[in-house]
């Protein structure tokens, strides 16, 4: 299995919830596993089917994020001396060459990525447009409304 590329952050968020998964979420379904059983006849215990479903789910989501985080490398964009190139972890000040419009974007991993948070994955059709450009680039994406341009104002290591 290749490497998972993570920032700092991601990876102590993985950590945090599988942390709260093995703490906190396994010792509750436990619990209703047990109240379940003790209602009584299985066959026809939804609540004892439930409790088993959110198990199995539990676990393999357990399963994954150790998985995760054994094959991650994990790159803190602080330490990165990319003399100003676009890498994964840095964050990159857009500016839209149709709209005018400016957007700001961290370059993360695909367990990181979201757009609320302006975090895009490091596989996302932007994020390799961008990568390896300087400021002052002019990066072409090909999105579903045709080929965009976004002219790179800055890239920071935060």
């Amino acid at each position: 299995m290749s490497k998972i590329p993570l920032t700092v952050k991601g990876a102590e968020k993985l950590r945090a919830e599988l942390h709260r998964l093995k703490t906190v979420d396994r010792p509750n379904v436990i619990a209703a596993i047990a109240e379940a059983r003790s209602h009584g006849d299985l066959s026809e215990n939804a609540e004892y089917d439930a409790a088993k479903e959110r198990q199995g789910f539990i676990e393999g989501r357990i399963q994954e994020v150790e998985g995760k985080l054994s094959h991650s490398q994990i790159i803190d964009p602080q330490a990165l001396d990319a003399d100003g190139r676009c890498v994964f972890g840095a964050t990159v000040d857009l500016e839209d060459q149709d709209s005018g419009a400016q957007v700001t974007y961290q370059i993360v991993g695909e367990d990181e990525a979201d757009i609320k948070e302006s975090k895009i994955s490091f596989n996302s059709p932007l994020a390799r447009a961008l990568i390896g450009k300087y400021a002052g680039d002019i990066a072409q994406v090909q999105a579903p409304g045709g080929l965009r341009e976004y002219e790179i104002l800055d890239v920071r290591y935060e």
